[in-house]
């Protein structure tokens, strides 16, 4: 069963994810800068009171965060933890050497990054390079990407073709012999690839922005 702390303590975790403070990211979302304030956590004869579903859907919105990522910090133990993990440049993915055959970082060349302690030991950091992923991700944003996460249909994934090529799109369908990713800037077509040549795929759980 939910509680009222545990809704609001994932609020300040999302917050704190994206280096702001509960009032900025109410601002960040178009609501008034109060909304979250520990004051309007309880009515006036002293009653816990919950967050509006309206509230919580603008800041999911505003940071680009799943819901399933959400309850994530829903479950945290503690409201925030760091953890250091891999960093390489997604530009610089695709050459060889960085991952093993099922995705996992290799190798001595990765740099390190602090990040939420959620997001699991075999969790690395991409550095998004350009603006092929624009509106949702920019240049410099950090994504967290996990390879043992399981995938559904609408995540963000980062997908490694045979080829080399490092992609980052939402997972439009999957199926047995396809793989259809829908580009996160329209600008872009999407893509269809024979799973043949799909090395793997994994989720992005987390963006620093």
């Amino acid at each position: 069963m939910l509680t009222h702390n545990q809704i609001w303590g994932a609020i300040e975790s999302l917050a704190a994810t994206h280096g702001m403070s509960a009032s900025a990211l109410a601002r960040r979302s178009g609501l008034d800068p109060t909304t979250f304030n520990k004051s309007k956590r309880e009515s006036v004869n002293g009653r816990p009171r919950w967050p509006s579903t309206e509230s919580i859907a603008k800041i999911l919105e505003a940071t680009h965060t799943p819901l399933d990522q959400f309850l994530g910090f829903v479950g945290a133990i503690a409201p925030y933890r760091k953890a250091t993990v891999p960093l390489i440049g997604l530009a610089q993915a695709g050459a060889g050497g960085f991952f093993d055959d099922a995705g996992f970082p290799v190798g001595g060349a990765w740099d390190e990054i602090d990040a939420p302690e959620l997001a699991g030991t075999q969790s690395y950091a991409l550095e998004i390079s350009g603006d092929s992923m624009l509106p949702v991700y920019r240049e410099g944003d950090i994504i967290i990407v996990n390879p043992e996460s399981p995938v559904r249909r609408g995540d963000r994934v980062v997908v490694k073709t045979t080829a080399g090529e490092i992609l980052a799109k939402e997972l439009k369908r999957q199926t047995g012999k396809t793989i259809e990713l829908r580009s996160l800037n329209p600008e872009h077509e999407d893509r269809v690839l024979a799973m043949e040549n799909v090395a793997w795929v994994a989720r992005i759980l987390w963006t620093s922005q």
